[in-house]
């Protein structure tokens, strides 16, 4: 099939089983159930797992067939919201990293949308510096124990499986002796509570495990390089933030901030043609940028820190489109009228990507260091074993 025969079929799929946005008005609400049956329908129609290889429940396809598919989709509201992590972070890793029976059992159930996952890094205490994660798994006879809290997952309150990483070893330093580990987000002793954000939302939770037992062979990549694996999924998880694309009815996008200057009769004023101006080029950019990373990474070269960049960058692109639109609608944004409800809680939201898959000011450092070839930040106990740090309670 050549590329314009597979944009076509994509498009002809899409308009019979999606709804556009231009009629949906912006994402559907669906339920669990409705979006496992989507992504199924998504699978056997040849449009989940673009480029994952066929032996897994791919399409062997390339980076130009998922690029044509991501393009004719920006125009539909897809109820795949759910198997965004998991297709975009543990999905990858396992593809990279895992064993074979791991991939044959994990990766075709994700790609036919009978199963949903989760990451499991962040902790309350830790902040930015993950490498300081006090969840410990401690080795049994058949397996591991999984004790600690894990905070600001997405999506746990409706995932199967999750990807996490532990302590293992508290003898060495805090970079080493760290476990990633599959854990069944049913098994007893987890326990999954809601964070209510400032956009009403609790997309985001607390996840805490009391001697959650997990197998031998729950382990991705090796025992105490877990911080190695994380390291491969903090990538995909940039790539995927960085390099995703805006969608066309992104609320703070160019097309629909041109329409609020447009309804609003701004776009004869210099200063606002001017930013809109300059809103299409930052996000023409971000976009470009994204694609090249994303068929570099498909064609499996390293991207190294540049997914980093590719995530700053997208984050600062919803800040200056946030403040953007503040200045346009002004004390609009605070009275609640329904046509301005969607950005409103996109402005709400945009400082979140900022923080979300690590801070900004944690991706220049990466950037500085391993771009540019500054020196690094002064760090102390470097080499001190974890169970001698003295870190904050």
């Amino acid at each position: 099939m050549s590329l314009d025969e597979f944009r076509t079929e994509a498009r002809a799929w899409l308009e019979t089983n999606a709804t556009p946005f231009a009629e949906a008005g912006g994402d559907l609400p669906a339920s669990i159930e409705e979006c496992k049956r989507f992504q199924n329908a998504l699978w056997q129609a040849g449009f989940a797992g673009i480029t994952w290889p066929e032996k897994y429940g791919g399409q062997g396809l390339g980076a130009a067939e998922l690029l044509a598919f991501t393009q004719e989709a920006a125009d539909f509201s897809l109820p795949t919201q759910p198997f965004i992590i998991g297709l975009g972070m543990p999905g990858p890793t396992i593809l990279e990293l895992g064993t074979e029976e791991q991939k044959l059992r994990y990766l075709p159930s994700l790609l036919r949308g009978e199963e949903i996952w989760c990451q499991l890094f962040s902790e309350p205490g830790t902040g930015s510096d993950v490498a300081s994660l006090r969840t410990t798994a401690t080795r049994t006879e058949d397996g591991w124990v999984i004790n600690g809290q894990k905070i600001w997952t997405s999506g746990a309150q409706w995932s199967d499986f999750g990807a996490i990483i532990a302590r293992t070893d508290p003898t060495v330093p805090k970079h080493q002796g760290i476990t990633m580990f599959i854990v069944d987000m049913h098994s007893p002793g987890v326990t999954v509570r809601p964070l209510v954000v400032a956009t009403g939302d609790a997309a985001f939770n607390e996840v805490f495990f009391d001697d959650v037992r997990v197998p031998a062979d729950a382990v991705i990549g090796e025992v105490n390089q877990g911080w190695a694996a994380a390291v491969v999924m903090l990538r995909n998880e940039r790539v995927a933030i960085g390099a995703g694309g805006r969608r066309r009815a992104d609320p703070l996008g160019f097309d629909a901030l041109l329409e609020v200057a447009r309804s609003r009769g701004r776009t004869g004023d210099p200063a606002v043609r001017r930013r809109l101006a300059e809103l299409y080029a930052r996000e023409s950019s971000v976009t470009a940028f994204g694609r090249l990373l994303h068929e570099e990474t498909i064609a499996g070269q390293a991207i190294g820190a540049r997914g980093s960049a590719a995530k700053l960058a997208g984050a600062e692109l919803s800040l200056w489109a946030a403040e953007f639109a503040g200045d346009l609608l002004g004390a609009e944004l605070a009275l609640g009228y329904p046509e301005v409800r969607a950005v409103a809680g996109a402005v709400i939201a945009a400082p979140g990507y900022a923080i979300a898959g690590g801070t900004n000011e944690i991706q220049r450092n990466i950037i500085g260091e391993r771009i540019l070839g500054l020196p690094k930040d002064p760090g102390i106990q470097r080499d001190v074993p974890f169970n001698q740090l003295r870190l904050s309670r």
